[in-house]
């Protein structure tokens, strides 16, 4: 936000998920909340429709006309409470805001001083980040301050958070079925959501309300009403230290992207791709060699202070412990296959001599 006020000086700006679905009115909604963030902080109230525990409520206050004064936020509740949350007029916490920067930056100041303090004394964006303290919009600021409103969404709205949202939107088959990116071999099935890979088949016998998706590096089986609780596996996997959790095995990058063809403890091979005109940072791995083969396009090569191109079929090595950089100085993309040979091939084996995006 504050980019955005030295840029454009004192604006109404809007914090939306990307995994939320909204129609037309829903939007039109949230723009007629736009004189009322003059005033107060904006969140956006849904209108349950059913007693959904996988949300926090909103307790509707005194009306401003348009929305209402927040008169009380609950965390996710069992069962038995949401059921009286709907009976009592409560609204789901939809997550989304629309802030005045001015309105926004004075409640910071009063509820959350020292995150302004991190953003005022700011030298890299690294060291910023790592000195603002670990806390959530609505915990920080909204459930502190008198100057919250929350404004009513009657229309369209899904928050798309675990897999049994997503059955809920997509189109089914005709027995209820969701199957998207694979051919599908179902006998007496119904109710499931199935994600796979292009022509792979995936068949499933006499089994109802399930979740199958099915990824390169995870496969996930469980019953449609327990999805939430992947939630569960990424903590284990997070404690864990496993870094699939962070990457996958098509990751992106500012310059492209790389896909993970084939790992192991001692070697890796990658499909990576960069887009025209960029450039990967000059850099060295201590635990590693690559070999470089280019696939498609120009590949121009700093090896140990050396500079050269590569063409279509041309490869080269680059030894371990060596400074080596690759970009593509041409008009289309570049492809190249890369082979890491070494006692440890994690991707946190990099050390970053000059970046482009401020990476270290």
């Amino acid at each position: 936000m504050l980019e955005i006020t030295k840029k454009f000086g004192r604006s109404v700006v809007g914090i939306f998920s990307s995994d939320h679905v909204l129609d037309t009115r829903a939007m039109e909604t949230i723009a007629s909340a736009e004189d009322l963030a003059s005033e107060y902080l904006i969140t956006f109230g849904i209108s349950p429709t059913a007693p959904e525990t996988g949300y926090g409520y909103i307790k509707p206050g005194e009306s401003l006309g348009v929305g209402y004064k927040v008169s009380e936020f609950k965390e996710k509740p069992d069962i038995g409470v949401a059921e009286r949350y709907i009976k009592e007029g409560y609204l789901w916490n939809s997550g989304m805001f629309l802030f005045d920067t001015d309105v926004f930056f004075n409640e910071l100041k009063i509820h959350a001083p020292e995150v302004i303090d991190a953003f005022e004394s700011f030298k890299d964006i690294r060291t910023t980040y790592s000195n603002v303290p670990s806390t959530s919009i609505d915990y920080g600021i909204m459930e502190r301050s008198s100057r919250v409103a929350t404004v009513r969404i009657d229309h369209r709205w899904n928050d798309l958070g675990n897999f049994d949202a997503i059955y809920n939107e997509f189109e089914k088959d005709g027995n209820g079925n969701v199957i998207y990116n694979c051919d599908d071999m179902l006998v007496n099935s119904a109710d499931n959501l199935i994600y796979s890979r292009p022509n792979k088949i995936v068949s499933m016998i006499d089994v109802n309300d399930m979740v199958v998706v099915d990824t390169p590096d995870a496969l996930l089986i469980c019953p449609r009403e327990s999805s939430q609780k992947v939630k569960e596996v990424v903590s284990v996997l997070k404690d864990r230290e496993d870094e699939r959790v962070q990457l996958h095995q098509t990751v992106y990058r500012p310059w492209g992207s790389y896909t993970i063809l084939e790992n192991s403890e001692r070697h890796k091979i990658k499909n990576i791709i960069v887009l025209p005109h960029k450039k990967l940072s000059l850099q060295m791995h201590h635990h590693r060699s690559e070999h470089w083969v280019v696939v498609e396009g120009m590949a121009c090569v700093e090896n140990d202070g050396e500079k050269y191109f590569l063409r279509q079929g041309e490869s080269t090595f680059i030894k371990g412990g060596i400074k080596h950089r690759l970009s593509n100085p041409g008009k289309l993309p570049l492809e190249i296959i890369e082979v890491q040979l070494g006692e440890y091939v994690g991707e946190d084996d990099i050390v970053r001599f000059d970046d482009e995006y401020g990476r270290q």
